[in-house]
């Protein structure tokens, strides 16, 4: 070979050089999803010999690795150049400075679904690229009813009239899930969590029937098992996959399990955004995968040039066929190379992903959601009113926002987003 070609997994133990000549990527490392970037950082390198690259493990757990990156970033060591970020975490960490403004180096972010670009942006400015996107999507027993339901209200019906023990099951456990759930029923009654200058809006008319919504589902007269309560993916996958529910709400990765070798409703099984109010509100809570910038990197326009070829089309292509997992670009779903490894049809997809409701985009996310989440459970759980739950969550967390003087930064950045080119 007429260059070396170098791929290793470290972690790092302490402050090492700033520039030792080496590129290093961190984020996913195991598994296809590991295999799939070695492979490409292989091929970066035929083709940018200049370069040399390091894929650097971190944690799966999305917790441990934000933790990690927290260490890293504000030793401000430079190390990793190119950081895998989830959707949740980018304005947070723009905001730390701990990562570069993309805009020097003009981005092409043609094709790029809007919600994965608005995630990404703060201050006016975009800060990582999406990698790959993830939704949360209603699931059908296509055996049972003809059709999904395109309005919370036929959900409800049909759900009331299901034939197996459930009507409706989803992530009802305080975590982060919850909240997702939460966004979508929100945001299908046409509310938000804040306003896009910052200000929370939880505790409105909208938020206080999408949380009524929820916790009528729960108990004795609902469609919905009390235990949903203490239930993530993996548990509401359970059920769903045993026959025992009509709708279940989750995110991709369980298509292939319940639809696959071993599960009950194999063959029998449909999916669709999460229905709104009216047809046209169904949503579908963000997620996915960004790669962003260290702002310490001793070479910037090199981890540019790195991020720019693993979200070219091609490889984005190459990561779906390997893994499974969302391009962010709409017109890939047209590719009749992406059908045969997407969970479902792509034009269905297509709807999903274009469905899809980015977390406000702030810094304080992280502390907003733990505040979030003990009110929503609460509420759900019987414990306190609905409406008194959002109207405490809402002044904590108004009172963060002014703690971190986020009300002044957030309204100078109210105006949205450019379109993508």
């Amino acid at each position: 070979m007429k260059h070396l070609l170098v791929i290793a997994l470290v972690l790092l133990a302490g402050c090492a050089p700033e520039d030792d000549g080496i590129l290093r990527i961190s984020g996913s490392a195991v598994g296809d999803e590991g295999e799939i970037l070695r492979r490409q950082v292989t091929a970066f390198m035929e083709e940018n010999p200049d370069l040399r690259v390091v894929v650097q493990r971190t944690p799966d757990d999305a917790s441990q690795r934000h933790q990690l990156y927290v260490q890293w970033l504000a030793a401000r060591t430079g190390r990793p150049d190119v950081l895998q970020l989830d959707v949740i975490w980018t304005p947070e960490f723009a905001a730390a400075g701990w990562i570069l403004p993309l805009e020097r180096f003009a981005p092409d972010t043609t094709g790029l679904f809007d919600a994965a670009l608005a995630a990404n942006r703060w201050e006016g400015s975009l800060y990582a690229l999406p990698w790959f996107v993830d939704v949360g999507m209603l699931y059908w027993r296509t055996d049972l009813i003809d059709a999904p339901p395109v309005t919370l209200e036929e959900l409800s019906r049909q759900s009331a009239a299901a034939a197996p023990e459930y009507g409706f099951v989803w992530q009802g456990a305080r975590y982060e899930g919850l909240v997702t759930v939460f966004l979508e029923i929100l945001t299908g009654h046409g509310g938000r969590i804040m306003a896009p200058d910052g200000s929370v809006e939880v505790d409105s008319p909208e938020g206080r029937t999408a949380l009524v919504w929820l916790r009528d589902r729960i108990g004795p007269n609902g469609d919905t098992p009390r235990d949903v309560l203490a239930w993530r993916e993996e548990e509401v996958r359970f059920a769903f996959q045993n026959g025992r529910a009509l709708f279940m709400r989750n995110w991709p990765y369980a298509l292939p399990l319940v639809d696959g070798e071993g599960s009950r409703v194999a063959g029998r099984v449909g999916v669709a955004p999460v229905p709104g109010t009216r047809p046209d509100r169904g949503a579908a809570a963000l997620g996915g995968s960004q790669l962003a910038i260290n702002a310490e990197s001793a070479n910037p326009e090199g981890s540019f040039r790195l991020i720019s070829y693993l979200t070219h089309p091609e490889r984005m292509l190459e990561r779906a066929r390997a893994t499974g997992q969302l391009p962010p670009r709409r017109d890939l779903y047209d590719d009749p190379r992406l059908q045969a490894h997407l969970p479902a049809p792509a034009e269905r997809m297509r709807e999903i992903v274009e469905a899809a409701v980015p977390r406000p985009p702030t810094p304080a996310w992280t502390q907003l959601s733990e505040i979030l989440q003990i009110h929503l459970h609460r509420a759900l759980a019987g414990q306190t009113d609905p409406d008194a739950a959002l109207a405490s969550a809402a002044r904590e967390m108004e009172a963060v926002l002014a703690r971190m003087g986020l009300h002044e930064r957030q309204r100078g950045d109210a105006t949205p987003p450019p379109p993508s080119r």
